[in-house]
């Protein structure tokens, strides 16, 4: 769980600093799948442990998504408290990782789509040195 927990952050930075956009878009592909790795082992942890596993319609679920990382001030972050309570911790973290599962997604469409639209680093150099040599 760490790992894959690691894994997310850390590709969809150096996603983000390839120069090329199918880097970019392979790397988030492989952030996607870590964020579902790391989901599967909540619901298995919940599982295992005969715990409830809320649905997204559940009060305390609702409340999860709703919450906003907010400046409190220079120093400090509204950052949400992680439950003593195993099951409101497990099902705080799946109820995140379905949400960051989501964006990563719409980042993978949106990058497809970008590609489609400006193409890829070869053809932006092969435009960039026909446009140097006046073709």
């Amino acid at each position: 769980m760490t790992q894959a927990a690691r894994s997310i952050p850390q590709n969809i930075a150096e996603g983000y600093t390839q120069e090329s956009l199918k880097g970019y878009i392979y790397l988030t592909g492989i952030a996607h799948g870590s964020n579902e790795e790391l989901g599967k082992d909540y619901l298995s942890f919940l599982k295992k442990n005969k715990l409830a596993i809320w649905p997204k319609d559940h009060p305390k679920v609702r409340g999860f998504r709703n919450f906003r990382v907010e400046w409190k001030s220079p120093t400090s972050l509204n950052t949400p408290t992680l439950s003593n309570d195993p099951q409101e911790a497990a099902n705080m973290l799946l109820t995140f990782c379905n949400m960051e599962g989501y964006l990563l997604k719409k980042l993978v469409e949106s990058l497809k789509e970008k590609h489609k639209t400006e193409g890829g680093l070869t053809e932006k150099l092969y435009r960039e040195r026909t446009k140097k040599r006046g073709f």
